[in-house]
């Protein structure tokens, strides 16, 4: 299943990039390198590889900025890699859209394990999705164009954020623990930081919400996590 799924792995350290090429390469991945931010902007850009192993502490432009940029040009799956172990810079990486992360030293069969979930629960996201309409309300999803419209304004979203808004969707009103969203978006297999829940829901509300501070349609249930309100007056 991972033969021609093409992985970018962007690290300044030589030895980092061969060792983890090594590992991919041995479970069919085929496998592309960059040495620095600007060189893996333009491969990710001509190679649109379907997962970014990204290194936060890279040079000409770092981690965090090439995760923000490729987030606003495409939507790779993004797996980061960092020496800090400060919980800030790891919120930071998961609110510009990186998907999990690993700390350094990390072993190179668990970051092709993790590299495996990530990609697993992105095909069984795709090839679970029942219905092709939903509709909550003002809020229309197709779910094989991958569109969605609030009260005629289509929306561009993210793949993850479009899961996680079909999911509450498709159950107006029904409460969803972040567990559960961890398990039907992010799948059994996730790894990482819980909190990736909540970050998602941010950003998702940015984008649908006109008040993000006082949200009409995705409300948290505290406590408990969140639920969809369909913005019917």
């Amino acid at each position: 299943m991972n033969a021609g799924r093409k992985i970018l792995v962007v690290d300044d350290e030589r030895s980092v990039r061969k060792l983890v090429a090594s590992y991919l390469d041995r479970e069919g991945f085929q496998v592309i390198e960059a040495a620095d931010g600007a060189a893996a902007l333009k491969l990710a850009r001509t190679e649109k590889p379907d997962l970014v192993v990204l290194d936060l502490m890279i040079p000409e432009v770092d981690g965090l900025e090439v995760c923000r940029i490729l987030r606003s040009e495409s939507d790779p799956y993004i797996l980061m890699l960092t020496a800090r172990t400060e919980e800030g810079d790891k919120l930071l990486g998961l609110g510009l859209g990186a998907d999990d992360y690993l700390t350094k030293p990390f072993s190179p069969r668990e970051l092709v394990a993790r590299v495996k979930a990530i990609l697993r629960r992105g095909q069984s996201s795709i090839s679970g999705q029942g219905k092709s309409f939903l509709r909550a309300g003002l809020i229309e999803i197709d779910e094989n164009r991958h569109s969605v419209t609030i009260d005629g304004r289509q929306m561009d979203l993210t793949v993850r954020e479009f899961e996680i808004l079909s999911h509450l969707a498709a159950r107006p009103g029904m409460v969803f623990t972040r567990e559960k969203l961890l398990e039907q978006v992010w799948g059994d297999n996730y790894y990482g930081d819980p909190r990736v829940v909540d970050v998602h829901v941010a950003k998702l509300r940015k984008k649908i919400e006109d008040d993000p501070a006082r949200p009409e349609y995705i409300q948290t249930v505290r406590g408990v996590g969140y639920k969809l309100e369909t913005g019917e007056k």
